[in-house]
């Protein structure tokens, strides 16, 4: 329990150690918008509009035409805070304030003109909000489908949730599916399943399967690091619920977009999650951003002051060569684990003998592992690790099937386990001549854009009033791209 006490009372965590258990950021003086950058923001102002000018759902590239997304928290009245004095002061007690700032933002989403509209914390207790967003969406061409989070008490007092729209001059429905994740920060995730309403590119007919698979989500806050395990099952339950979908609608050759609000930076535990299912991050793709630019950009300051890159737009293309689902959670799992040892301060020998408990011998029992993890506060209560979680984690652990982990099998599962990138290598080589290489439609990453121009140079202006987020567009060009049948 000693562990668990350093844990929770913050003794000896470094800046790194912490950012890394609750994937969070930088306080706002580390980004702050300096005096004297007027002519900068200028600049920068003159290429936002650049920007824009590229976008929306009618954009062409040469002889393409392209598919835009956006995806957009736009910070529910209920949320917003009008005093720092009086906390219980919203915005959703005063109408005046609440409807004409999301006026602008709709005025915002209709000026960008993207055929994809992803948004966060919508009021749907509000009936009168949902109907300016549907009517005014509406009447721009856009069919809307909204979803509630699972702890709607029936007042709207905290009811909010997610809107997707999709333009329907554009993209045509083909289906609709709600994932209610009934866990302890009662998320919910849309898949929408749809297809262009015509080619996309010149040449190509259109018989030809051009369609994608869109989820919207808003990950839990991790607000300490005991949630870090919930937000990890979140994102397992939306990666199973889509490789689900694609199996019994036979949609192995897509692309697929996961859009929203995922309330952690690229450091944290759930980036490293998406880029092992092959996820690539398309801002980050569009400004060649590698994995380790953590703060090149932001997207949110938080109620603490804090500034973070947490509203990502992820694509998958069918070429990706993946490893199974749950080798890639279980990894995950071990990622955390080891963050977990080692903001305690414990070193690689401390930390093995943590997780060896009081067994005898120079190795990890099941016993003592299943008693370490309890420790650490990742199982033993209703959404914490399950039993069959645990057993899997042992069964990818015991490498040699002994019963047993040594140090060894410690240090390669755990402590310094080998990286996606040989991994993904290593399955690419294996199965390169063992596939057939056929044709499947993807995206490329044409240009990406948040919104305002200063969070792209990783500040945040104090002017900004629209959300605490900034909303990220991206226009996708579709691409024929040569891939055999992804593992699953």
């Amino acid at each position: 329990m000693f562990l668990i006490r350093k844990l929770k009372e913050g003794f000896n965590l470094s800046l790194e150690f912490v950012l890394e258990l609750i994937d969070w950021s930088l306080p706002l003086d580390r980004g702050r918008r300096k005096d004297g950058m007027d002519e900068r923001k200028r600049q920068e102002k003159k290429k936002q509009k650049k920007k824009r000018l590229r976008m929306g759902r009618g954009s062409v590239v040469g002889s393409e035409r392209c598919v835009s997304c956006t995806t957009f928290n736009i910070l529910a009245p209920i949320y917003k805070r009008l005093s720092k004095e009086d906390q219980s002061c919203r915005e959703s007690q005063y109408r005046a304030y609440w409807s004409s700032r999301n006026e602008k933002i709709i005025d915002r989403l209709l000026g960008d003109r993207s055929s994809i509209i992803c948004l966060q914390e919508v009021w749907l207790g509000n009936d009168e909000l949902v109907q300016m967003y549907e009517k005014r969406l509406g009447d721009a061409g856009y069919v809307s489908f909204k979803l509630a989070r699972t702890n709607n008490r029936g007042d709207g007092t905290y009811d909010s949730g997610l809107l997707t729209a999709v333009h329907q001059g554009c993209l045509r429905i083909i289906n609709h599916r709600e994932l209610l994740f009934n866990d302890f920060g009662d998320r919910v995730a849309q898949l929408l399943h749809v297809e262009s309403d015509g080619a996309l590119w010149q040449g190509q007919k259109c018989s030809d399967q051009q369609q994608i698979l869109i989820v919207n989500t808003h990950l839990l806050f991790p607000h300490d690091f005991s949630l870090c395990i919930v937000r990890l099952q979140q994102v397992y339950k939306i990666l199973r619920y889509i490789e689900t979908y694609r199996k019994d609608h036979n949609l192995d050759l897509m692309p697929i977009i996961l859009c929203g609000d995922w309330n952690g930076s690229k450091r944290g535990h759930v980036y490293k999650f998406l880029r092992s299912q092959g996820f690539v991050s398309s801002y980050d793709t569009a400004h060649r951003y590698s994995d380790v630019d953590a703060h090149k950009w932001v997207s949110h300051r938080n109620h603490r002051g804090n500034i973070c890159g947490v509203d990502f737009i992820w694509l998958l293309n069918p070429n990706k060569l993946r490893k199974p689902l749950r080798t890639s959670w279980n990894e995950a799992v071990f990622g955390l684990i080891k963050s977990l040892l080692r903001a305690a301060s414990l070193t690689e020998d401390n930390a093995f003998a943590f997780l060896k408990v009081d067994s005898p011998g120079y190795f990890i029992t099941y016993s003592g592992f299943c008693q370490a993890l309890h420790q650490l506060g990742l199982c033993g209560h209703p959404h914490g690790l399950s039993s069959e979680d645990t057993k899997d984690l042992w069964t990818q652990a015991d490498t040699d099937r002994n019963g047993v982990v040594d140090f060894e099998e410690f240090q390669q599962q755990i402590w310094n386990p080998k990286c996606f990138e040989q991994a993904k290598d290593e399955i690419t080589s294996e199965t390169k001549e063992s596939r057939m290489i056929q044709q499947a439609f993807g995206f490329n990453v044409k240009n990406a854009v948040l919104f305002p121009p200063e969070v792209e140079q990783g500040m945040w202006p104090e002017n900004y009033s629209l959300s605490d987020h900034a909303p990220l567009t991206v226009v996708f060009s579709p691409v024929k791209i040569p891939c055999g049948q992804p593992i699953c």
